[in-house]
């Protein structure tokens, strides 16, 4: 059953009418490694793995039937690799929402949830945090020893809370995405919501208009700017474009602020325009015909 009509708009098809990936009993060398691909591709956010990354210690231990798939999922979440891509260069509240994604596939609920884990963190450390979502009863119903984690926030099931189906939109940014290659960087994408217990808005993976996961308007909005000269200027095709670009460089200090903005530009300068945002380090959010 698909998860929503929507889903294309979504980005949510790769999920829909498909089963969670689990390992069964007597299962196949392809049948295992495709197990262990999940695993990493689930943990590690869709990032690029290497060869000499991957951990082969627990991958053989998976591979020779001496361990579970809950078990190996905590080995990578522990792992040095694991850590160096989310857990030293990011905020801790960033931290526990790629946690709760990656580990329990879905988002936080609400800011008592990041308080717990926050609090669990400081006081007994990074393993153990690690741990209370692994070894939760939530994390046992849901996937049990032998289910690769998925992202069930996208699911209506008993003991999902309305509310996460529109958070887990915010973190999950398309299937092949990286958490690592956002516009937002490491910082907290729910912190505010949570904290005012605020629901949040559904928005489309990929660039669809203004509400597109490249373009973040700013809280008092945006009057496009024109980039052409004279009134009523209309270019010689007499094709008149928005474009919403973000991530380019600000003007003044410091001279790594970036910035979004929306512009209106005739057909004919499109294609310079867009040269000028890529060597500015932005990226094409959307582009509208007026």
């Amino acid at each position: 059953m698909a998860i929503t009509t929507a889903a294309s708009r979504l980005g949510t098809e790769a999920f829909s009418d498909i089963a969670p990936v689990e390992l069964r009993l007597n299962a196949t060398k392809e049948e295992i490694e495709t197990v262990i691909s999940a695993v990493y591709r689930q943990l590690l956010g869709n990032d690029y793995l290497m060869k000499s990354e991957r951990l082969t210690s627990a991958e053989s231990l998976l591979r020779d039937g001496k361990t579970t798939v809950q078990e190996f999922v905590r080995q990578v979440a522990k792992s040095e690799l694991y850590k160096s891509k989310f857990f030293y260069n990011s905020f801790q509240t960033r931290v526990i929402e790629l946690n709760y994604k990656h580990l329990l596939g879905r988002a936080p609920y609400d800011e008592s949830e990041v308080i717990y884990h926050l609090d669990l963190y400081q006081n007994k450390g990074y393993e153990a945090d690690i741990d209370s979502y692994i070894d939760s009863p939530e994390y046992q119903a849901s996937f049990g020893e032998n289910i690769v984690p998925y992202y069930r926030g996208f699911q209506t099931q008993q003991g999902q809370k309305t509310v996460g189906f529109s958070r887990i939109f915010q973190l999950y940014r398309g299937y092949a995405s990286s958490d690592r290659s956002q516009l937002k960087g490491n910082s907290p994408r729910l912190a505010g919501e949570l904290g005012r217990n605020a629901s949040s808005s559904v928005v489309p993976p990929s660039g669809n208009g203004s509400s597109g996961y490249a373009y973040v308007a700013p809280e008092k909005g945006v009057t496009p700017n024109s980039t052409f000269g004279g009134a009523g200027t209309f270019g010689k095709e007499g094709r008149m474009y928005r474009v919403e670009v973000a991530g380019v460089f600000g003007a003044g200090y410091p001279s790594i602020r970036r910035v979004n903005q929306a512009v209106v530009i005739p057909y004919e300068e499109l294609s310079s325009y867009f040269q000028r945002v890529l060597k500015q380090g932005g990226k094409i959010a959307s582009v509208k015909p007026l």
